[in-house]
């Protein structure tokens, strides 16, 4: 049964396993390692850490983050497990992200995406995002209100 879920400490063995699958050449808010899925896991403030998971893999793995450096606006990422790039994971697991941050007082929420990640670059934009002309290191950077 696939599942969306904020993470806790007993994701992290799960997560660390994903982290190292990952092998995403876009995605690298912070070490993709087992030590950095214990931390989060365990993580306790204002920003959030999520997970698609079923059957205790570990498909995709989100974040809102900001909130703890006093940001209203949360910043969005989100990886998806190779194997299921392209199956609708990623539009679902967006949307339960979205929700995460209005119910967490949001009404917009950012994001940066590579302009080479075409992929991602549609799929922000087919939910809205509307992104500025300026880039952040070479990132685009968008924003969707809530």
């Amino acid at each position: 049964m696939l599942e969306f879920k904020k993470v806790i400490p007993s994701d992290s063995y799960a997560l660390g396993r994903f982290f190292p699958d990952l092998k995403s050449k876009y995605f690298f808010p912070h070490p993709m390692t087992e030590k950095e899925a214990k931390r989060i896991c365990r993580y306790q403030g204002k920003d959030s850490y999520y997970v698609a998971t079923e059957n205790g893999y570990v498909l995709a793995y989100g974040m809102l983050r900001g909130w703890d450096d006093g940001w209203k606006i949360p910043s969005l990422g989100i990886a998806v497990q190779p194997l299921y790039r392209g199956s609708g994971l990623a539009r679902s697991f967006m949307y339960f992200l979205h929700s995460a941050a209005w119910v967490n007082g949001a009404t917009k929420v950012r994001l940066k995406v590579f302009p080479r990640n075409t992929r991602a670059v549609r799929l922000y934009k087919s939910l809205g995002y509307k992104f500025e002309r300026k880039k952040e290191n070479g990132q685009l950077v968008g924003f969707i209100k809530l």
